[in-house]
């Protein structure tokens, strides 16, 4: 195992030496615990800043974290361009041809380049392949694209549902509604002051009424509410007096046309703006949802902005809390999001994540080149600032100003000077990393990123990375079956519109509505259904949670009809909105008789509440291994990612007490080993001494004995002697020199057991943290029939459209 892959921690780069200009050896180590204090990155272009905020995100992927990633210039789809295996061919459809034009070779050749010059900078950088692929099977990475059908499409507009009850009430949920509508009016066009403004104050007043009853709005039935609002009085005010009809007009115009322009179609289209789903997949594995908006206008961007922000916001309060990172927000150039001055929409519910997401376990990064464009006050919530190259001494001014209120709010003493020293010498690639939680600021270099960084991703490559995740476009079904064969052959049997079937008194029938357009060769045919809708509570009897399960059903009438209509039911995810009369010049198809007669009604309503007793039931998932049961109405998926945020933080708590338990034993071995060296050093020294001592000693008693007199003197013979002592003086200096290195050499074996030892036991504590090798076992907790209360079943007539051809295609 590297040194830097290590639990809870990312590789960012290594320690930068000025005196020779290269990274040394020593590993740059980011504990993820400090992420949840937030982070600024601040560089200028070529800095090497979005590099360096990619590794970020690949390290947080490889210890399961997941995160949303919003990018303004298309970089962050990078991304997704990792290639274990560094293969020439892997690299070739995404080298920039106009490169290798201007260098005069193939694009072949730039490929082969590309791919030599990415695997020996992960060698210099000790990572290869194997981690690529451990980076791929850690997260699912995906590319989306609101408002464009390049990448995955997002459904933004779902937002005006209620929020959730973490924010049903109070300051929480007058930030959602002002946000709200400052995005719709910013989408728009409309510069709108949020006291002054009228239009601010109508959809304000429209949202708030509608959330607080439960009830959700769409972009046709705010149109509609803004042409007749439900409220009669604004303050003191008649509705009229305040913003009359003919005003109220104008602006459902305004939304009107947004509605009906012909690119807006790709706003209500693809997956639900889920934050729960943006971080993890239905199956509970970490995903790095990317949030593409470069293709978009500047209001468009504002408007996706913060319908996200207030997202997360709604999802960060509704989280328990946590001192362990449970995803990161990642935002790139943020600049004009965040002003110190202006208020756009995104800024209200940037500077509640600041201050409040901490205690969520939701870390939030920024990055930007323009540090004089940033809310400062805001920023000093941030704990880590990471800072490259900056243009001007007016940059360097105001990020000293904020890494000072950053030290100052965390308590840390801040040394200006030598700060402006340093940012001063950066070069590209190099950073100084700041954190509040470590005794002093690191210079480093960053690391080589495992993705390949081939710079902004147009929509047609964004379209080919996720042409394989695009659900099948629709294809046109065939007749529900042979029950209606004289429709398909001749539309001209069904009855027509104006001769809609007379029902007995009391019953009564509505029309799903119809969301298509005019079109020259199909029609517009209703059929008969039955609506179904009841609420189902369950309880877990254990914990006394109780669970309320709206349930509505679709089920067609045909003729003759089943013994139980609910059996072949469609289930749908809300009640559909209803029309009281079908569109002009559409066909309705014949009513089985059965649908005419009132008694009919009340014993499919029983049939209901047999069926439901029957076929529905909450699945319960249990873990054995943690004695952890889900909640009521829980995912699996969801279930094991509240497991992995339980075994994170087990292994924060784990390793933080390692590190407590090992430091004083591993610095009581480190300083007794540096001793014990300074013995050796020490010991060595004096027999070097004495070894020279010893030879002057011996050298003059033979010289004495050659060259002096004949015979053997005094002096002579007390030279032999002293030279005979420093001989025995040298071998003992050798043994007190053998055994210092002895003793050395024992601490040295000592300090690698116990290194050893704390390996093992973060081995351990990493398997059991993997909460995707957990056993988990299902059961079924079936309702009582007394739990079961079903609220009406009606007639509705269902739209679809048919072609000549007989082949239909449902649309409601």
């Amino acid at each position: 195992m590297h040194s830097f892959e290590k639990l809870g921690v990312f590789y960012l780069g290594r320690v930068h030496e000025p005196q020779d200009g290269a990274a040394s050896g020593a590993p740059v180590l980011y504990d993820s615990r400090d992420l949840t204090t937030h982070a600024v990155c601040v560089g200028m272009t070529g800095s090497g800043k979005t590099g360096l905020c990619l590794a970020l995100l690949e390290e947080a992927a490889l210890d399961g974290i997941p995160a949303i990633a919003i990018d303004p210039k298309g970089d962050l789809g990078n991304l997704l361009l990792t290639f274990p295996d560094l293969k020439t061919a892997d690299f070739r459809p995404w080298v920039d041809e106009s490169e290798a034009v201007r260098l005069g070779i193939s694009p072949d050749e730039l490929a082969s380049r590309t791919a030599a010059t990415w695997k020996h900078g992960l060698e210099e950088w000790g990572e290869d392949g194997a981690r690529i692929e451990r980076l791929r099977a850690a997260a699912d990475f995906a590319v989306y694209t609101p408002g464009s059908s390049a990448g995955l499409s997002l459904t933004v507009l779902r937002s005006f549902d209620p929020p959730p009850a973490a924010i049903s009430d109070g300051d929480a949920l007058r930030e959602r509604i002002a946000a709200t509508v400052a995005g719709v009016l910013a989408l728009l066009a409309i510069e709108a002051d949020p006291v002054n403004s009228r239009e601010t104050i109508l959809l304000g007043a429209i949202l708030q009424e509608a959330w607080q009853s439960g009830r959700r709005l769409d972009l046709p039935s705010l149109i509609r509410q803004v042409q007749n609002p439900p409220q009669q009085r604004i303050g003191v005010m008649d509705m009229e007096s305040f913003y009359p009809a003919k005003d109220r007009f104008a602006l459902a115009m305004s939304l009107n046309n947004l509605l009906a322009s012909p690119g807006f179609s790709a706003w209500r289209e693809g997956e639900p703006l889920d934050v729960a789903r943006l971080l993890w997949t239905p199956q509970g594995k970490p995903r790095v949802s990317v949030i593409s908006i470069a293709h978009l206008s500047d209001p468009e961007r504002m408007f996706v902005v913060t319908l996200l922000l207030n997202e997360i916001v709604a999802w960060m309060r509704s989280q328990p809390g946590s001192s362990s990172l449970r995803a990161i927000l990642y935002m790139d150039e943020v600049f004009g999001y965040f002003p110190p001055v202006a208020n756009p929409p995104s800024k209200a519910p940037l500077l509640t994540l600041m201050k409040q997401a901490r205690a969520a376990g939701l870390g939030v990064v920024l990055a930007t080149q323009n540090p004089v464009d940033l809310d400062y006050k805001g920023l000093s919530n941030a704990g880590t600032w990471i800072l490259g190259r900056l243009q001007t001494e007016r940059d360097k001014s105001r990020v000293l100003e904020g890494l000072e209120g950053a030290s100052s709010a965390a308590g840390a003493t801040f040394d200006r000077q030598a700060m402006e020293s340093t940012l001063a010498g950066l070069k590209s690639r190099v950073f100084l990393l700041n954190n509040v939680h470590e005794d002093a600021p690191v210079v480093f270099e960053s690391r080589w990123c495992l993705s390949y960084l081939r710079g902004p991703l147009t929509r047609a490559q964004i379209q080919t990375l996720m042409a394989s995740r695009k659900p099948p476009a629709p294809a046109a079904q065939a007749c529900v079956d042979a029950s209606a064969p004289a429709f398909v052959s001749t539309i001209g049997t069904a009855t027509p519109a104006a001769a809609r079937p007379v029902l007995p008194p009391g019953l009564r029938d509505t029309f799903l509505a119809w969301r298509g357009g005019p079109s020259e060769s199909t029609r517009l045919l209703y059929r008969p259904a039955l609506l179904g809708t009841a609420h189902i509570h369950f309880m877990q009897a254990p914990s006394g949670e109780r669970l309320r399960q709206e349930v509505c059903l679709l089920a067609p009438l045909r003729d003759p009809l089943p013994e139980d209509p609910w059996e072949a039911a469609e289930s749908l995810d809300r009640e559909p909105d209803l029309e009281d009369a079908p569109r002009s010049g559409a066909a309705l198809e014949a009513l089985p008789p059965a649908a005419s007669r009132l008694k009919n009604y009340d014993s499919w309503k029983k049939a209901l509440s047999e069926s439901l007793y029957r076929n529905r039931a909450l699945t319960l998932f249990t873990c054995p291994l943690l004695r952890q049961t889900s909640r009521l109405g829980e995912s699996e998926g969801d279930f094991r990612v509240r497991l992995g945020q339980q075994l994170r933080e087990e292994r924060d708590r784990s390793v933080e007490a390692l590190r407590t338990r090992h430091a004083a034993k591993m610095a009581s071995i480190q300083d007794r080993l540096r001793r014990a060296q300074q013995r050796v050093e020490s010991e060595q020294s004096q027999y070097d001494a004495q070894k020279v001592q010893t030879a002057i000693s011996a050298g003059a008693a033979i010289l004495g004995a050659f060259f002096g007199r004949k015979t053997l003197s005094l002096g002579t013979l007390g030279r032999s002697t002293t030279a005979a002592r420093s001989v025995g003086r040298t071998a003992r200096e050798r043994e007190d020199v053998t055994r210092a290195a002895e003793s050395a050499q024992q601490l040295q074996e000592d300090l690698a057991r116990l290194q050893a030892e704390l390996e093992a036991q973060i081995s351990d504590i990493q398997q059991r943290a993997d909460s995707s090798a957990l056993l988990i076992e299902s059961t079924a907790l079936r309702p009582k029939k007394s739990d079961i209360q079903v609220g009406r079943v009606v007639l509705v007539w269902t739209p679809w459209e048919t072609t000549p051809g007989g082949g239909t295609e449902r649309r409601f």
